[in-house]
């Protein structure tokens, strides 16, 4: 019976797989930066109610929020739909915004980051509205907002706003159709450097802010050596990616200097751990004991929703993994085997499932790593492609993905309950 279903699921998916494609296509063809998403999000509502959900409704952050099915069981899938900007438009041989459809991808920013797995969602929403499958659990489906500037910032939100507290959750970031369950989380961290200024015809009479940050971030790189690590999530690492000088004038040694540093961080550290090494580091320094000479802090981020609503938060986003005997993983993997063994009309990715992890962050760094909810990760598109030009989905993994979304509630349900 089990078998049976599957194959009806897959069939319907390939059989809405143009569908999904243009669908696709549309939400591409509407740039949504985060903090201005609206317009998108009003055609992913038009589509969830068109697919037959019974119940679409925006949140106060702007995120959509599609439910289908009342049963006992809670679960959620999560696509967000902000996009990067597109970089340098030369570095395009495609529209950016086009939504091209050419051999066999879908093509434009957004594309695999993540347009591709709402796409899939509502299609794989259809599908379990079309079926009656889902008697014995409720899906929200959310359309979420603001990722790529804070990640996990819009379920903090649901979470804490709105009362959407899923047992389990599906994040469709893109993972080539395989199932992942983890990432490193990370920290934005600026450090300030003050020196004194003098007049740059006389150097030594002042102290060179910027020297002394050179100084500092060429600690900063031997420590990146030496980060904590993680049997299945790996290293922390530790990049600076902006640094400014400033004095009074450019005739002027530089009284002040600023850089940014992104710090990915894995399971075991905390933001207190984090800021303690790098403080440690900047004591290692004759001049860092001045008063006032080096000073950190974590940037805030309190940016406007397209709604008008500011939700401030810091930006610390933990790392979370989940357990490969997990019933969450355990139902992926069953998905999995079931939808793309070897005679089904799916091709498969691998000899077995192997739970892998995502490099970049994502929404999971606030479900699961700050209020514990269990999260697997299964989308369409590559990894890789994720703020890339020339960005595009496959075709054919917006199907796989539709009829994973199908067919995983279900297979949670009984893995729960054993």
């Amino acid at each position: 019976m089990k078998s049976k279903l599957c194959r009806e699921i897959v069939s319907r998916a390939q059989a809405y797989q143009e569908d999904t494609a243009l669908l696709l296509g549309d939400l591409i063809r509407i740039p949504s930066l985060s903090g201005q998403e609206e317009q998108v999000i009003g055609r992913i509502r038009t589509a969830m109610t068109a697919a037959g959900f019974d119940e679409v409704r925006i949140d106060g952050l702007g995120s959509v929020i599609g439910r289908i099915g009342e049963g006992p069981v809670t679960i959620a899938m999560d696509a967000h739909i902000d996009t990067v900007d597109v970089g340098d438009p030369e570095a395009w041989s495609v529209e950016p915004h086009g939504g091209r459809i050419l051999d066999g991808r879908v093509w434009g920013r957004g594309a695999a980051d993540q347009k591709g797995g709402m796409a899939a969602l509502i299609t794989g929403g259809r599908i379990i509205k079309e079926l009656d499958l889902a008697k014995k659990y409720t899906l929200y489906v959310t359309g979420t907002v603001m990722e790529e500037d804070c990640d996990g910032l819009c379920w903090h939100h649901l979470i804490k706003e709105e009362g959407l507290k899923p047992e389990v959750c599906v994040l469709t970031e893109p993972t080539a159709c395989r199932v992942y369950r983890g990432q490193r989380g990370r920290m934005e961290i600026e450090v300030e450097v003050r020196g004194r200024s003098a007049h740059a015809s006389a150097p030594e009479r002042g102290r060179n802010a910027i020297y002394r940050m050179a100084e500092l971030v060429r600690g900063l790189e031997r420590l990146s050596e030496q980060l904590p690590t993680d049997d299945f999530l790996g290293q922390g690492s530790l990049a600076v990616t902006y640094m400014l000088g400033e004095g009074p004038s450019l005739c002027a040694v530089p009284d002040t200097a600023r850089a940014h540093i992104d710090r990915r961080i894995t399971i075991g550290e905390t933001r207190d751990s984090v800021l303690a090494g790098m403080q440690h580091l900047a004591h290692q320094f004759g001049w860092a004991a001045e008063e006032g000479a080096c000073t950190w802090r974590v940037r805030r981020y309190e940016k406007p929703a397209y709604t008008g609503k500011v939700y401030p938060a810091e930006a610390v986003f933990p790392a979370w993994k989940v357990a490969g005997s997990h019933p969450a993983v355990k139902a992926a993997d069953e998905a999995y085997e079931l939808l793309f063994a070897d005679d089904a009309p799916f091709t498969r990715q691998d000899d077995e499932p192997n739970p892998e992890r995502w490099t970049f962050s994502t929404n999971g760094v606030a479900i699961c790593g700050d209020h514990g909810i269990p999260c697997i990760g299964f989308g369409p598109g590559h990894e890789e492609q994720a703020h890339a030009p020339d960005e595009f989905c496959p075709i054919d993994h917006l199907a796989k993905a539709a009829a994973f979304y199908a067919c995983f509630p279900g297979l949670y349900c009984e893995k729960r309950g054993k």
